[in-house]
């Protein structure tokens, strides 16, 4: 987040300061005064609750700001939820619509 909270040494006056991510993270005022830099506690939500078995849910939480880590990572929680990678049955469905829409008989390694 690079808004930080500075408070004024005597009047307590609070003011919201940006600051890129290396800048020293001190402010100092037009009569050179250091004010108090304020720490607080973040106040984000996740989404916890996504249905495993849902393409809308998926496409929404990834659709935000992310890694692809933060995807993979996500897709292997989902898959997890909908049974383990060998029981996963979205993974099954993809995996035969893959071998059909290629001709094959086997699933390459690349996808097990």
């Amino acid at each position: 987040m690079p808004y930080y909270l500075f408070s004024h040494p005597d009047t307590e006056e609070v003011r919201e300061i940006f600051f890129h991510m290396n800048d020293e993270k001190v402010y100092v005022d037009e009569n050179n005064l250091k004010w108090n830099r304020e720490f607080v506690v973040p106040q984000a939500s996740m989404d916890t609750n996504i249905d495993p078995y849902s393409k809308r849910a998926f496409m929404d939480k990834t659709n935000k700001a992310g890694t692809f880590g933060e995807m993979m990572d996500l897709s292997k929680e989902l898959s997890e939820k909908r049974g383990g990678v060998k029981n996963d049955p979205v993974k099954k469905g993809y995996t035969k619509d893959w071998k059909k829409k290629r001709n094959l008989n086997h699933t390459p390694k690349a996808i097990r």
